[in-house]
């Protein structure tokens, strides 16, 4: 099992550009590298520059590579497909002309990949974790949205040669299990693979490892969570968004919550898993100070149970 571990801005607190309080991308390289990570993630759009040269001298500095561009943005409202066209445009540039990621072998797609998750919709944000209440897209909605992954997916392959991968994610009308499936039957693997989180399977109340058992053969690539128990039964009984849950705490360093890894090692041994993961823990940003402790100790973790 050949797998690499990296990492993403979002374990310090980078969800939003416009958010005031971020830390510099410079610090957020340095710690990452610190941490002993060599892979990390761009984070949301406009974060880490777009300037292939400035970026790439930056990770080349501290002996990092990129493993994947994500757009975090409205997949449903046909007004935001322009917007959306023109990161997928930017992102995949920026991926090609930053040093190619050798593939391991058994590995299904070369990265960077661009990583495709629904955000930005206020009635699913506050229904983040309960598929019991959270409204669902009419058929209508949810056909468009298709029709924009689609239409992504084909531009960042067809011009950059970019993988798309799908991430559900809480709070995004992409969470629950049967959001899930319908997803995986109207986007054939051809065109998209899926990014599964282990966190947010388990925040929309899936198993991690059936569920990542069940969609295997549409697994490009994967994010690692954990998910303080105790945290997430309190959120879970108010009216929060998923964020407001994150500034609570409810996710922790891997290892100190109720996701078993050691198990999840041996289900992606039994699967012939091969590539990258990344770990993430999103938090407020203005909690960053206590990022470099939580990404190493991940890390140590994964590290100590054979990862």
């Amino acid at each position: 099992m050949a797998i690499h571990i990296s990492t993403a801005p979002c374990c310090w607190g980078v969800d939003d550009v416009k958010n005031p309080h971020l830390p510099p991308w410079r610090r957020v390289l340095d710690e990452a590298a610190q941490a002993g990570y060599r892979g990390i993630e761009l984070g949301p759009y406009g974060y880490l520059p777009l300037d292939a040269q400035v970026l790439g001298d930056a990770l080349a500095e501290r002996g990092l590579h990129v493993v994947a561009g994500t757009i975090f943005d409205d997949l449903v409202d046909p007004a935001n497909l322009p917007n959306l066209l023109k990161q997928t445009h930017d992102i995949c540039a920026l991926l090609r002309r930053l040093p190619p990621i050798e593939p391991e072998p058994g590995q299904r797609f070369r990265l960077p990949c661009l990583v495709l998750i629904d955000w930005g919709h206020e009635e699913r944000d506050y229904a983040a974790g309960h598929p019991e209440r959270a409204p669902r897209l009419s058929e209508e909605n949810w056909q468009r949205m298709m029709a924009h992954i689609r239409a992504i997916a084909e531009l960042a392959w067809n011009k950059y040669g970019v993988r798309a991968t799908i991430h559900p994610h809480a709070g995004g009308y992409i969470e629950f299990a049967d959001e899930l499936e319908r997803l995986a039957r109207d986007i054939p693997d051809e065109l998209a693979g899926l990014c599964l989180d282990t966190g947010h399977l388990y925040y929309a109340g899936m198993d991690p490892a059936e569920t990542l058992r069940r969609y295997a053969g549409r697994l490009d690539y994967l994010h690692f969570k954990d998910i303080d128990q105790a945290v997430f039964e309190r959120v879970l009984g108010e009216r929060i968004t998923f964020f407001e849950a994150c500034a609570r705490g409810v996710m922790c360093p891997i290892g100190r919550g109720v996701i078993d890894y050691p198990a999840l090692r041996g289900l992606l041994l039994e699967l012939g898993y091969q590539g990258y993961i990344t770990v993430e823990q999103e938090r407020d940003p203005r909690n960053a100070d206590g990022s470099l402790r939580d990404v190493a100790a991940s890390r140590a973790y994964l590290g100590s149970v054979g990862f």
